[in-house]
């Protein structure tokens, strides 16, 4: 689909990369990594058509559309979330305002048998072919699906994009991006603003897309669970790995084992060489010798080994005295900004030497909490601190307070004690500050390098409970497992807000979730908590390519969720009940099957529409357009269902 060739970039006459070929194919799933200012964004900067190489090529077809998601976009502000969504259908709405005004010509004019006249109906027809079978007016139905599944409510639809945060802004135009379908997905850190519902839903419709993708991120278990190729950027060139990352990270580190063996053969060829032309030099009769040395050596090219491994480097929080039994004891905890109820009747008590998760969807109160436990924000009910209780935080905002005109050695320096000080160069390097970049200041670091910064400078602080609000956005894996086992081993308490699946899994013992105003414990890791919560439905049009999978995983969940319920009633009522779910489980089924079977018919007819033959074919066109009409109500039918099956389910 896209061939990059010999591409080379260089900035300040210093080379990024160069020598750069591959091929993106259709339904490659690629994952770009390598350690931050390797050029990932580079390259897809480069493949999107903003910016231009120093040499190479990049071929694209003509006919290939793109979709392109950077980490920082420039938002408007001066439309409805669902009208900024609708720009997606640009192309629809056009057709749709061409096709009213021919309508009116149609109705003006009185040349029935006219040949302009005919033209005009024929061109009329052609536009409403082609209108229905990209989608007509049910357009709205998958705008509004993908805008509630990275995380919208219907009640959003209509309010101004000026009232979201960034994050949120930065959402709208993902579903802008999606709803095009483009050929092609570029997206550099698609999961930084969603949180773990939509990111799984983002996975789901990744998985689905019949596209390409290629993606730059940090979040271990989301490249896992969407990408089935890994090409690293290291050292100027590509590694491409036809596998996925778990896999890549493997092949990895052999190869790099063979770069060291390598690297240290040459390293003894060179010092054997340099030692026989200084040994020789002024002998007569070993002149042609060393000449040939000198020679050699000129032409040796370096091999060069990749970043420093710093998977071994073990750091731990410092923990201080020991805390009281309880750190965290809430008592319907409430809070509330005017009408709007955040949460109520919060109650948890947290053990000391526990690590615990706050999930939920962005703007459900995690943080809201965290700044109630640091009496930041006022709030009802009783929360206590409980005794010789020292806390670390880490916020969202805390770069903004380090001192800018410390250098970031200078910085880790202030706070490191004892035996520590010795290994601040090292730690400062698992966190990508190595070499020259420890000796910047503050004031010149990007955001993420200053958040970074922050977390190093609480890792070596003295405390017994750490809060930690979202503390992986800006670190890669590397640092993120460094981070991970530092918490894994403190001996204090810990509070931890994110959305990061893996960082999460194996650390954590147990999980709060925020939702609708209230906040639920669930006893377990992560996945356990995941595993108990209902699989996110396929979008409507778009399900799984095997249906049997999610039939099967609906099952289990089903069952999983079937057995926690408490208080049902009656013997009578539950066997009442479980032939109403039967009864819907088969609609269900049934709606599905009907769906699979019009878009398979669908798939075939297209295919026929696409040949010369039946590009000509009008007859072809009309049936499409019914079996688009059946297809919509076929998937109205399911949805229905689905809701039914969902009301008559009781709550955890």
């Amino acid at each position: 689909m896209i061939s990059i060739e010999n591409l080379r970039v260089e900035f300040s006459a210093k080379p990024l990369f160069a020598g750069v070929s591959y091929v993106i194919n259709v339904r490659d799933r690629i994952a770009l990594v390598g350690k931050n200012g390797a050029g990932k964004s580079t390259m897809l900067k480069i493949i999107a058509g903003l910016q231009q190489p120093t040499g190479g090529v990049v071929a694209i077809p003509r006919e290939t559309t793109i979709g392109y998601l950077p980490q920082v976009m420039k938002i408007t502000d001066e439309r409805t979330v669902r009208q900024e969504a609708e720009l997606a259908f640009s192309h629809i709405q056009d057709m749709q305002e061409e096709m009213v005004r021919i309508n009116r010509q149609l109705a003006e004019r009185t040349d029935y048998e006219s040949e302009e006249y005919m033209a005009l109906v024929e061109h009329f027809t052609q536009l409403d072919e082609r209108f229905h079978m990209m989608g007509g007016l049910n357009y709205q139905a998958e705008l509004e699906r993908t805008l509630i599944g990275l995380g919208f409510r219907q009640t959003d639809f209509e309010r101004p994009t000026s009232e979201f945060s960034g994050g949120w802004r930065m959402r709208i135009e993902l579903a802008k991006i999606l709803l095009q379908h483009p050929d092609v997905l570029l997206l550099d850190e698609p999961t930084n603003h969603l949180d773990i519902e939509s990111i799984q839903w983002l996975e789901q419709f990744l998985q689905n897309h019949q596209g390409a993708v290629v993606m730059v991120s940090h979040d271990r278990a989301f490249i896992n669970n969407v990408t089935n190729r890994t090409i690293e950027i290291s050292c100027g060139q590509i590694y491409d790995y036809k596998v996925r990352y778990d896999e890549y990270v493997t092949l990895r580190a052999e190869r790099r084992e063979q770069q060291i063996r390598a690297y240290e053969n040459q390293q003894k060829e060179i010092a054997d060489t340099k030692a026989f032309i200084e040994r020789f030099r002024y002998q007569a009769t070993k002149a042609n010798q060393v000449q040939s040395r000198i020679k050699a050596l000129e032409k040796i090219v370096p091999i060069e080994i990749d970043e420093v491994d710093n998977s071994r480097l073990r750091l731990r929080f410092t923990c201080s005295q020991r805390s009281g039994d309880f750190p965290i004891i809430c008592d319907d905890v409430s809070k509330a900004y005017g009408d709007h109820v955040v949460f109520s009747n919060v109650n948890m008590q947290i053990r000391r030497g526990e690590k615990v998760a706050f999930v939920g969807r962005n703007g459900e109160g995690k943080t809201t909490l965290v700044k109630c436990i640091m009496g930041q924000i006022p709030f009802d009910g009783t929360l206590k601190i409980g005794h010789n209780v020292e806390i670390g935080y880490f916020a969202q905002n805390q770069a903004q307070l380090l001192d800018e005109e410390f250098t970031v050695f200078d910085t880790i320096d202030r706070v490191a004690r004892g035996d520590i000080r010795l290994k601040i160069r090292d730690i400062l390097g698992a966190f990508m500050f190595g070499g020259e970049e420890s000796e910047k200041k503050v004031k010149v670091l990007s955001g993420g390098e200053r958040t970074r910064l922050a977390m190093i400078k609480l890792l070596l602080e003295p405390v017994n409970l750490l809060i930690l609000d979202e503390p992986t956005n800006h670190l890669d894996m590397r640092s993120k497992d460094v981070l991970k086992e530092a918490i894994r081993q403190f001996d204090g308490t810990v509070i931890i807000v994110s959305h990061d699946r893996d960082f999460l899994d194996g650390l954590v013992s147990r999980v709060y979730a925020f939702a609708d105003g209230q906040v639920r414990e669930h006893l377990g890791g992560i996945y356990d908590y995941l595993k108990a919560s209902l699989p996110i439905p396929p979008s409507k049009g778009r399900r799984d390519a095997n249906p049997m999978e999610y039939s099967e995983e609906k099952s289990k969940f089903s069952s999983l969720r079937g057995e926690r319920r408490e208080g049902l009633g009656s013997w009578a009522e539950q066997k009442a009940q479980a032939r109403q779910r039967k009864k819907l489980e088969k609609a269900v089924s049934d709606a599905e099957q009907a769906v699979s079977e019009l878009e398979q018919a669908i798939a075939i007819l297209e295919a026929k529409m696409a040949t010369p033959e039946g590009g000509s074919d009008m007859s072809l066109y009309e049936k499409h357009g019914r079996l688009k009409q059946q297809l919509s109500k076929a998937e109205e039918e399911w949805t229905e269902a689905m809701e039914a099956l969902d009301s008559i389910t009781p709550n955890n």
